[in-house]
């Protein structure tokens, strides 16, 4: 049986051209459309669609506060189409945080560098999102997190959790998960030295890494290493927004710029980042390559990780999020030759289980952990 889908848009043309590719896929039905944000919380109570597409300017009622009142009264996965502006950048992190999973360019030209390639990626990201349909629930309310502990002090038994404890939090996509916390081998640092820790993500991350860098603590010790796939529109006002919420200080990484401790940095959308020197003095290169049958990211988790492994060999943390594709499985195997540590997030908190799942069928990763625990045991981990 074919896939719901409600369309969003206060443009016929696009809300027609929208349904034209989706049902080129024999598993995606059209089975409405919205012109405005208020048609569209109705629709979904109505035809209960596996996932919804949605404009963010609309008459009426906008898409970010359609998003928002949708997720609180009936979550369903729902994907954005953003113009590749600032304003359409901040505008889209606002949708995000109130509860869509995932977003493209408006234009389609500007998806892939051919139509045919735009509407695979359009159906399969759509494919990606349906299969969390079942998996959402109203919105729990919001809990005060934690504040994150210093760095310099030992992790509390309390801020971990107990053995056999429940706890069940509500993500920024509408998820809810129940992450069971077991006492385990997952509780004991490896006692192996670190300079780095490196993150790589794509459908989903954005959401996923507020969550990490939020609540890491001010006084991290070593560089942070970012790849999120992500338009070059995009990624400095992504950086901009973790910075204001974040005790760490991130930022968009520049080319030649020299790594420092404590410092988060994002790669820049549309160009690859790759670290060269060594362990004592890394610089940044950034650049742009084409997409080829090798390199299909820009920027890609792979190339950045194996940079990394170059540089830093075995002393790194990586961790592979949320995200469609297999991007990261390479260079995480990379770097875990060279002695480095790898994880990923569980299928429960991922809203796409592509990139942790390639790294944990491979065995490349060694662990796995719910998003709202990554902190605790990155810090326990890199102490």
């Amino acid at each position: 049986m074919a896939y719901k889908i409600l369309v969003v848009d206060d443009s016929i043309f696009f809300r027609r051209r929208v349904k034209e590719i989706l049902e080129l896929d024999p598993n995606l039905e059209v089975i409405g459309e919205a012109r405005n944000g208020q048609e569209a919380i109705d629709m979904v109570a109505s035809l209960n669609p596996d996932v919804v597409t949605m404009d963010v300017e609309m008459p009426v009622m906008d898409g970010i506060t359609a998003v928002k009142k949708i997720m609180a009264r009936k979550p369903v996965p729902i994907i954005m189409f953003s113009s590749l502006t600032l304003e359409g950048a901040k505008a889209t992190l606002d949708a995000l945080d109130a509860g869509a999973m995932d977003f493209l360019p408006k234009k389609f030209e500007d998806i892939a560098a051919n139509r045919a390639d735009a509407v695979a990626l359009l159906q399969s990201r759509v494919k990606g999102l349906c299969r969390k349909h079942h998996g959402l629930r109203p919105a729990a309310p919001r809990v005060t997190a934690p504040k994150a502990i210093l760095f310099n002090k030992p992790v509390s038994r309390s801020a971990l959790g107990r053995k056999g404890s429940e706890q069940t939090t509500r993500s920024a996509a509408g998820i809810v998960t129940t992450p069971l916390y077991q006492s385990s081998s997952s509780d004991i640092p490896s006692g192996k030295k670190y300079r780095c820790l490196a993150l790589g993500t794509s459908t989903g991350g954005p959401v996923a890494l507020q969550k990490v860098l939020t609540t890491m603590p001010k006084h991290f010790p070593y560089p942070i290493f970012i790849v999120q796939h992500m338009p070059g529109s995009f990624t400095k006002a992504f950086a901009e927004r973790l910075n204001q919420l974040s005790k760490l200080t991130v930022k968009e990484a520049v080319n030649g710029e020299v790594v420092q401790a404590g410092v988060a940095y994002l790669a820049p959308g549309g160009r690859q980042m790759t670290i060269q020197g060594d362990a004592e003095r890394a610089t940044f290169r950034i650049y742009d390559a084409p997409v080829s049958a090798d390199i299909l990211y820009k920027p890609s988790v792979d190339i950045t990780f194996e940079s990394i492994a170059n540089v830093y060999r075995g002393d790194v943390l990586g961790i592979i999020l949320t995200g469609m594709g297999t991007d990261g499985k390479i260079g995480a195997s990379t770097l875990k030759r060279n002695g480095a540590k790898i994880w990923a997030q569980d299928e429960l908190s991922s809203v796409v289980y592509g990139m942790p799942q390639a790294v944990m069928n491979s065995g490349i990763a060694e662990k796995e952990f719910s998003i709202d625990s990554f902190e605790s045991h990155i810090v326990k981990e890199m102490a």
